[in-house]
């Protein structure tokens, strides 16, 4: 995904003069074909994310839509306050690319798990939040990137994902898209988690459990038709790779809390729990030490509608 990404914008640069990429302390030879030739649209900066925000600022002011690439914790925890005063504050039109959304650092252990990153982006007035599935859902998205006239974050997972990106559907920003029809339950996720929710929802099925899955690429702004469309069924479950609080799951309770549309069943929000991972390893071992692998997520959803059916 992240290299698919990368790519991408060599090709919208050689399309679009305005497109210009700014990184941060990155590996050599990233985007060598790009820097050769086109020298004055490529930026390699050190060490210096608060820097390079207040640089892409600058450009944008300057009439060129700067891509700008570093460490997802780095380019949204370390620089909030430029990117809030900077880009946000004058809805410049600046895509920040945030590698490793997640736990895709686990090796590396909390200094570099993402896991607040949407949270973070959220409270900020005029940003966009895009969190793609897989590498084919990234070329489309980036298509549709160049004039969004706001500044983006674009949540990238590790790469290698599983494609399930239907091209028969181009990528709209601000759109969500069904996966998976399903009557009791109705899954909202984001990212590769939507994978592992169609895998789930496949072992549910099993379980005479129908549970439909709504693929939300865009957290911000969230598709307040898809939402409301979900909570038609008996419980709407949201699941993401991150802290439960402040990303995918809080953008769809605020959508049913401002509507007063809580359905039967309530909102199931499965997540990273409220306190910073302690334990290194790979990717899916915390997902899977989270419950955010497909049985995990299908045991919690199985679990909730038996206890709160009693409940009711």
């Amino acid at each position: 995904m992240r290299k698919t990404c990368l790519n991408m914008i060599y090709e919208l640069a050689k399309q679009d003069e305005r497109i210009v990429f700014v990184g941060s302390d990155l590996g050599p030879g990233l985007l060598d074909d790009m820097k050769t030739e086109m020298p004055e649209r490529f930026y390699m900066e050190g060490v210096s994310e608060q820097n390079i925000i207040g640089m892409a600022a600058g450009l944008a002011m300057e009439g060129f839509i700067p891509y700008v690439n570093t460490i997802a914790t780095f380019i949204t925890r370390r620089c909030f306050e430029q990117v809030a005063v900077d880009l946000c504050l004058h809805d410049l039109p600046v895509r920040l690319i945030g590698n490793g959304g997640g736990l895709v650092y686990a090796p590396l252990g909390p200094t570099h798990l993402a896991v607040e990153d949407i949270g973070i982006m959220r409270t900020l007035p005029n940003m966009a939040i895009v969190s793609p599935s897989d590498a084919e859902e990234m070329k489309s998205f980036m298509r549709n990137s160049v004039e969004w006239p706001h500044p983006i974050y674009i949540r990238l997972g590790k790469g290698g994902d599983p494609v399930i990106f239907d091209d028969s559907r181009p990528f709209e920003l601000g759109k969500a898209s069904t996966l998976r029809d399903g009557g009791d339950v109705r899954i909202i996720s984001s990212g590769i988690m939507s994978k592992h929710c169609m895998d789930a929802a496949k072992l549910l099925a099993d379980r005479n459990i129908s549970a439909g899955v709504v693929h939300m690429p865009t957290v911000k702004p969230v598709d307040v038709d898809a939402v409301l469309a979900a909570s038609d069924g008996k419980l709407i479950v949201t699941v993401e790779e991150h802290f439960r609080t402040g990303g995918l799951g809080s953008a769809v309770a605020d959508v049913l809390v401002d509507a007063n549309r809580i359905p039967e069943l309530g909102v199931l929000r499965l997540g990273i729990e409220d306190r910073f991972p302690t334990k290194y390893g790979s990717q899916d071992e915390q997902l899977e030490q989270y419950q955010l692998h497909p049985a995990g997520i299908a045991q919690q959803i199985e679990d909730a509608l038996a206890q709160r059916s009693e409940d009711t």
